[in-house]
């Protein structure tokens, strides 16, 4: 059985519009585009994994929807496309909105807070919710099945105190996209004022001082990205790309050189 619908019924199935008739009315305008290229026809079949996007509205759920759709795109080698995926600290849930819209199998939403998740995201019945959970506190298996993929975009938390809790939580092979907040990793007796970090090298260091921990935990780092959109306080963010391998390089000479090499490739200016 085909997995595909037509562009005004998938626009409607994953979120994007309310109704049919508005996505009739979007297609015909010329503000929808498949997989980049701009369709004018309702009837166009569009498959589960195809990406779709409305222009002239931002119908993402939250802003950093846009950082995470932005570093997936950046990282054409990591599959979203059918997986069981983790979000950790999905807040409103703008994490959670891009991976069903690139095909995820299932998500499910952890966060410490409650009644936060958006109502849309909440009632599709895709993504399992799991309000008011610490993460340095999750136990492997406590959520089932490991997971193929997992995103995280934590605050007010050093990201190095919960690699440990989610590395429980990946399968073999599994992909980690973790978003780096330098201002919650260098200290708060080393931010200035204005909680932003502008220090190139504080950011760099930021970001090394959580590969060196997620080394030490059999991840195996595959590429660093700086978010094309800072955080709404003006801090420079970054993506780690992780993958959990029993053979990853943890110490030695080799694991230093790839560090290197990925993190010489990175704009912390």
């Amino acid at each position: 059985m085909s997995d595909s619908l037509r562009l005004d019924k998938a626009m409607v199935a994953r979120g994007l519009v309310p109704s049919r008739t508005r996505a009739a009315q979007l297609i015909t305008q010329g503000q929808v585009s498949v997989e980049g290229k701009v369709v004018v026809r309702a009837s166009t079949s569009v498959a589960q994994g195809q990406h779709i996007v409305v222009s002239g509205q931002d119908h993402w759920v939250s802003r950093s929807a846009h950082k995470l759709d932005g570093a997936l795109t950046s990282s054409p080698q990591i599959q979203v496309q059918g997986r069981r995926c983790l979000d950790a600290g999905a807040s409103t849930g703008g994490f959670t909105q891009v991976l069903l819209e690139r095909g995820a199998d299932s998500v499910v939403a952890v966060d410490v807070g409650h009644d936060q998740l958006h109502p849309s995201l909440a009632a599709d019945p895709r993504v399992h919710n799991h309000e008011g959970l610490n993460l340095r506190h999750l136990r492997p298996g406590e959520l089932g099945e490991t997971f193929d993929l997992i995103v995280a975009d934590l605050s007010f938390i050093s990201l190095r105190l919960v690699l440990a809790p989610l590395a429980g939580q990946a399968a073999d092979d599994a992909d980690l996209l973790l978003m780096v907040k330098p201002q919650f990793e260098v200290g708060r007796e080393r931010l200035g004022r204005t909680g932003v970090v502008s220090s190139p090298m504080q950011r760099r260091e930021a970001v090394e001082g959580v590969l060196l921990a997620a080394q030490e935990l059999h991840l195996q780092l595959i590429d660093v990205h700086r978010s094309g959109l800072p955080g709404q306080d003006g801090n420079v963010e970054f993506f780690l790309h992780l993958r959990r391998s029993e053979h990853a390089l943890s110490t030695g000479a080799e694991a230093e050189k790839l560090r290197s090499d990925r993190l010489g490739s990175v704009e912390f200016d």
